[in-house]
């Protein structure tokens, strides 16, 4: 297996992504890596054979216009990541880069998968169960179509059984109320579609307060609606535990209670935090494309390579293709 890692993406980069590609490179001896940026020197001492440099002379930023970076930066590492994964060169790419460029880079690239209107950006989310929840889309495609979140429900539903091992996922729709009917002409349409669908177990509506609580393995939503409850979790969370440490540092009183929570808080901590999790696959895209968070370190990375790993290593792609067109190839 062969799986690709852009140097310049993300907040820590390159140093984060080096410290994960090392952890990953040592764990999986067998998989050959490809850090791809504009400094071979990155890799100075490196004594790892399963790791090796592809040099190019563009950096796309976080702040570059997607579509217009994409098409002038061709010798990026991001656009040259993703047609390594087209050409066959590599089996995955990472990046934790600017998110509108790697899906520009990814349709123009790598491509669609057939069957497929509009990719989406698909993280786990973590929750209260030990167990994180698949969301699609979160900002990919923020005016979705009935069509497009039913394409979203069968690409979740094969991703979550083949690389998070859940058999027979439930899928569920966000909504602003849990009974039928409920929510916009989207949410209707998409309704309906999703309940004819036999090819995956649909559970209906799930309200946003109920989404920690796991109600489903696999939520779809319009982009706009997912990256609103992902980044409004995100700050929930944030400011949760910021406001425990000021009251646990109040006083010395404050300070032993904290002393003995301490273990539980960590591990509550541990349970909500993204970096467990991976990246977010560019699910609906003819090749595996991982989009790492912008704030990743090495444990974040290191576990990103381990989802590329899985979902390139399980042939994924190909149980998505048949799951969409299940009657294409076969005898009459």
């Amino acid at each position: 297996m062969r799986i690709a890692l852009d140097a310049h993406g993300g907040d820590d980069a390159p140093n984060s992504v080096l410290a994960g590609l090392k952890l990953a490179a040592e764990k999986w001896p067998d998989i050959s890596f490809t850090l791809i940026g504009t400094d071979d020197s990155l890799l100075k001492g490196n004594d790892l054979p399963n790791i090796q440099f592809h040099q190019v002379s563009e950096i796309i930023l976080p702040e570059d216009e997607p579509v217009r970076s994409v098409r002038k930066k061709r010798d990026s590492s991001m656009v040259v990541g993703c047609q390594m994964v087209r050409s066959g060169e590599a089996d995955a790419f990472i990046s934790a880069g600017n998110t509108g460029a790697l899906m520009a880079s990814g349709l123009f690239y790598t491509g669609r998968m057939k069957g497929v209107d509009r990719p989406a950006l698909s993280p786990v989310f973590p929750t209260l169960q030990n167990k994180g929840i698949l969301v699609l889309d979160v900002g990919a495609n923020p005016e979705a179509k009935a069509s497009h979140l039913h394409q979203y429900a069968l690409l979740g539903s094969v991703y979550t059984k083949y690389v998070l091992g859940i058999e027979n996922p439930k899928v569920g729709l966000l909504n602003i109320g849990a009974e039928n009917g409920k929510g916009t002409t989207l949410t209707k349409e998409a309704f309906d579609l999703l309940q004819r669908d036999s090819r995956f177990q649909f559970v209906g509506n799930v309200e946003a307060r109920e989404v920690l609580y796991r109600p489903c393995d696999v939520l779809v939503c319009d982009g706009f609606s997912g990256n609103i409850l992902l980044k409004s979790t995100e700050g929930v969370a944030k400011a949760l535990f910021d406001r425990l440490k000021d009251v646990f540092t109040k006083n010395i009183f404050t300070k032993l209670a904290a002393g003995v929570l301490l273990p539980h808080l960590k591990t509550l901590k541990s349970e909500m935090d993204y970096k467990e999790h991976g990246g977010a696959p560019l699910l609906g895209l003819a090749g595996v494309i991982i989009k790492a968070h912008g704030s990743s370190d090495a444990t974040a990375i290191f576990h990103a390579i381990r989802q590329a790993r899985l979902f390139a290593g399980d042939n994924v792609i190909k149980q998505m293709e048949e799951h969409l067109h299940p009657t294409e190839g076969k005898a009459e």
